[in-house]
Parts: structure tokens; C-alpha cells; sequence
């Protein structure tokens, strides 16, 4: 049985990536960011694979039981934490912890008494993202609720994201930065602040913890720069097949809509993939892919499990031929996220469970 399309993840390339944070922060502990399962990249698998990550960063409290219930044993931290009584047990019984960013989880926590206490739990800081967070006003307080529950033990982490760090010199990356140091010193709490971006250009925001996400997975997060250029490896090659072809005249139409149309007679193929699979439909006419190691240009609409290329240039093309869709030195998911105007996270995350995973080193 064909299993295509299928996204190969090279772990060791992972593991380059890995070792490239410790080489740019090597004083901090990493906590590797892998919600939306790794980025599509297999959370449990990535997360074997990084075994020598300090902790592991998730968005979910059932990203969070995944991962416990496939045995990984590092500290998981939920960083929307959770808001109710109930999910605030399952999180002690199963050894996660709590990111606290609203006033409400701090009424919580202090209003219940919870069989086993949370460790390794973080305040987060509202530094200018102004999306989840504590002002720094609301900071002492929130400590004191933690600092005298018994539900909490350990003293709690500060912890901020930046807005802008993919700009790098934007003074608000600094202004960020001073408001959670400031905190962090006036109280004697460590700190996790840098991500990817940060981690490879805001050296200051390193603190005690560094929390690495796409730069895991070998996508850059700058515009101007590319995973070459950091030293990054791509971890996935988004492959299928071609699975028809079909020469064309002048004038001929391809795909629903009819938005490409031959200028010339020639010749395209049809290969499996498309939206249903997560591949995206803003790829319509402007993506491209490699066949027998040439880039040709997606033509037409991206359909629900097709895709139709342009094969007027490429010969001895036979179907069953292996297409890839990024993850090779010619096209890289870098390189079709500004093809699809939208960026990596998001192609990588939406390809979804009809994708096939295979995991190998090197």
C-alpha cells in the first residue's frame, strides 16, 4: 500500500538543532517548545529524541497527558495553564506544570486543596505582547498567593514572550526585556524569556531558561536570514508521488476555476496531495515543488487531495515519481511560506494525520 504523501523526519538533523541551542545559550537550560505536535514534526517522538531537554514547553494540558502517558518523564509546562478545579488535579496527579497568567487561576489555585502539590510552576508577565499575562503591579501579589498555598511547591519562575524578536534592534525587544529582568531581580526569580528569535540574536534575554521552537526544526524566524545562514537543518522532506500526466494546447484549462491556462502547448502532472492533507490551498499557482531535481511551478487550484504541476520541462518523468514538497537545499519550508504569503509554523503545523510520519537519523 502506497504511503504517500509522507513527511520524513530526520531526527538527527533535529538533534543538530538542538545542539545548536546549547552552543548559543550555553549557560541556560532549554526547555523545547514542542506544542502542536512538535510543530507536525510528532510530539512524542520529538520529544524522545530531544531526551536531553531540561523540560518541554506545550500549549495544552492535553498535549501535556500525551506525552506523560508515552512516558516522558521531564518537567512539561502548560503555558496557558488551566481554569478549573478539575483540570488543576489532573495536572498535579500527572507531575505538569502550570504557567499562571490571569487573576482568575490565582483565585483558583487558591481555593482548592489539590491530593499533590504543582512544582516547577511559572508566573507570566504581560511585558508588551499584551496577549496572555500578569502586569508587573499584579506581580508581588501573585506571588504571595503561590508562596503560601500548599498546592504550590518550589518558588515560581517569571516568565514573558517577546512580540518582536524576529526584528532584530527593535528597541521594544529591550523595552520587553527590561520590564521581566527588573522583575525578575527585584523578587530573585529565574527567568525563561527567549525564543528562537531571542535565543539567536538577544544574547541578554538568555536568563536561566531558553525556550526553542521553530529553530528546533530547522525553519528560520527572520525574514532576512535563512536556516543556511544559522547553521539550522531542515528535520522535514514533505514528499509524495506523481500519480497521473496529462499534455495540454493552448488554452486548455487546469483545475477548478480554470485560474491557470496553457500559453503554450506542454505537459503537466497530477500529485497526491492537497488541502485535505494540510498542504495549502494558498499554494494555488504559486507554489512549487521538485521532481528529478528541478523546481516546477504548482498550477491551478490546490483541490482537496491534488495538486497539478507543470512538467512542460522536465523529461523522463514517469508516474510514481517521488515529488517533494520542501525540505530539500532547492526548496525549503522557508521558501514556501513566502510563496504562500503566510509563514513555516503554520504550513508545518496543519499538515495533519493523513500525512504519514517516518522518523530515521540522518
Amino acid at each position: 500500500m502506497s504511503s504517500y504523501p509522507v513527511a520524513h523526519i530526520n531526527l538527527a538533523a533535529l538533534q543538530h538543532n538542538f545542539q545548536r541551542v546549547k552552543q548559543l545559550a550555553p549557560n541556560s537550560k532549554i526547555m523545547s517548545v514542542i506544542k502542536a505536535d512538535a510543530y507536525g514534526h510528532g510530539a512524542i517522538q520529538v520529544a524522545q529524541a530531544l531526551h536531553d531537554s531540561d523540560g518541554f514547553a506545550v500549549a495544552r494540558l492535553s498535549e501535556g497527558l500525551r506525552l506523560r502517558a508515552a512516558g516522558i518523564q521531564q518537567p512539561i509546562v502548560i503555558l496557558e495553564g488551566v481554569n478549573s478545579i478539575a483540570d488543576l488535579q489532573t495536572a498535579a496527579d500527572n507531575f505538569l506544570s502550570i504557567v499562571f497568567h490571569h487573576a482568575s487561576q490565582l483565585e483558583l489555585i487558591a481555593t482548592v486543596r489539590l491530593t499533590r502539590p504543582l512544582t516547577f510552576c511559572w508566573l507570566m508577565v504581560e511585558t508588551g505582547m499584551h496577549r496572555l499575562g500578569l502586569s508587573t503591579d499584579q506581580i508581588e501579589g501573585a506571588l504571595n498567593v503561590l508562596n503560601t498555598s500548599p498546592n504550590i511547591i518550589g518558588e515560581a519562575g517569571l516568565m514573558s514572550h517577546f512580540a518582536n524578536s524576529d526584528l532584530v534592534g527593535d528597541p521594544r525587544n529591550q523595552q520587553q526585556l527590561d520590564l521581566l529582568m527588573d522583575s525578575a531581580q527585584q523578587y530573585g526569580l529565574e527567568t525563561c524569556m527567549a525564543n528562537s528569535a531571542a535565543i539567536m540574536s538577544i544574547e541578554a534575554s538568555h536568563g536561566d531558561w531558553v525556550r526553542p521552537g521553530i529553530m528546533l526544526y530547522g525553519a528560520s524566524p527572520f525574514e532576512d536570514k535563512t536556516a543556511q545562514d544559522l547553521d539550522l537543518k531542515s528535520v522535514m522532506m514533505l514528499k509524495s508521488e506523481l500519480i497521473a500526466m496529462h499534455t495540454l494546447q493552448v488554452g486548455d484549462n487546469v483545475g477548478y476555476g480554470g485560474t491557470w491556462i496553457a500559453d503554450k502547448p506542454g505537459r503537466i502532472g497530477i500529485v497526491s496531495i492537497g488541502y485535505g492533507d494540510g498542504y495549502s490551498r494558498h499554494l494555488s499557482n504559486v507554489g512549487s515543488v521538485v521532481i528529478h531535481q528541478q523546481k516546477v511551478q504548482v498550477v491551478g487550484r490546490v483541490s482537496m487531495d491534488m495538486i497539478a504541476i507543470n512538467l512542460s520541462n522536465v523529461s523522463d518523468v514517469c508516474v510514481g515519481d517521488t515529488v517533494i514538497m520542501w525540505g530539500n537545499d532547492l526548496l525549503t519550508v522557508d521558501d514556501m511560506a513566502v510563496q504562500a504569503n503566510t509563514i513555516s509554523y503554520e504550513l508545518l503545523c496543519q499538515l495533519n494525520e493523513r500525512v504519514k510520519r517516518e522518523y530515521h537519523h540522518g
